[in-house]
């Protein structure tokens, strides 16, 4: 009997983005699965952010196709509303909060899409989220500018999530966290996971992102340069010299 085609819930083919003359993105091509994790590495520089610029309809594409579910994307059209409106959620670097608002105002921004909704339903959400975050309840009626670093993040996943993505993107999550948040971030990255969210990882740590994802792709120069299954790749010399470090090439002697 014949294996049951499964349509990747993210295809990125030949996509290529440009600042002006320079190319910051050269046929770039991806998938992601439902229900998986997969990780973007790579040096300052390569074209991460940009690649998840260009999903999200924040920057025009000047040439490629990008699928959801199946369906197409304008890689052309700067449309974040559209991408919102099927299903797709990018926490940004910069967090992108709303500093003047405490932290459940900002979370309610987050479900503006389902703005017709019953209180009700909003209310669920909120609880799914405190549930998922129980320093934020804690921090219900703070201002988002009087967080930690940590908590800025927190309240940057919760409000992505609160828009109930089927595909939720981040954008190097552990940046200026301390070892133990970092920990945390990508605990709760996991569990997402099982709940059921796709994650398309964008990260600089390295190590960290290779250990939770279930594929990854390596982006050097605006071109993929590698990719496969995240525990190959944290195995692989190259990746261990150029990015793990003297630790990372220690465990890799020690599992040879």
């Amino acid at each position: 009997m014949n294996e049951p085609v499964h349509t990747p819930l993210l295809e990125v083919q030949d996509l290529s983005v440009a600042y002006g003359k320079i190319e910051a993105l050269t046929g770039v091509s991806l998938t992601l699965g439902a229900g998986e994790i997969v990780t973007v590495i790579g040096p300052n520089g390569a074209g991460k952010s940009t690649l998840l610029g260009a999903l999200m309809g924040v920057l025009p594409a000047t040439r490629g196709r990008i699928r959801l579910e199946g369906r197409e994307m304008d890689p052309a059209a700067a449309d974040v509303g559209d991408r919102v409106s099927r299903g797709v959620g990018l926490v940004p670097e910069t967090r992108a909060l709303f500093a003047s608002m405490n932290v459940e105002d900002n979370l309610r921004l987050g479900a503006f899409r389902f703005r017709q909704e019953p209180a009700s339903r909003h209310a669920r959400s909120l609880d799914e989220v405190y549930e998922l975050f129980p320093r934020l309840k804690e921090r219900r009626g703070q201002m988002a500018a009087a967080l930690s670093g940590g908590e800025r993040q927190m309240l940057a996943l919760g409000r992505a999530l609160m828009g109930r993505p089927r595909l939720l993107m981040l954008d190097e999550p552990s940046l200026g966290l301390a070892p133990l948040i970092v920990r945390d971030i990508f605990r709760i990255i996991v569990q997402l996971r099982r709940q059921g969210v796709s994650i398309l990882l964008v990260e600089q740590n390295a190590r960290a992102a290779l250990e939770v994802a279930d594929r990854a792709y390596v982006l050097e120069l605006g071109r993929v340069v590698m990719q496969g299954p995240a525990a190959q790749l944290a195995g692989d010399p190259r990746i261990v010299e150029a990015y793990l470090g003297l630790q990372g090439r220690h465990q890799a002697l020690l599992s040879s």
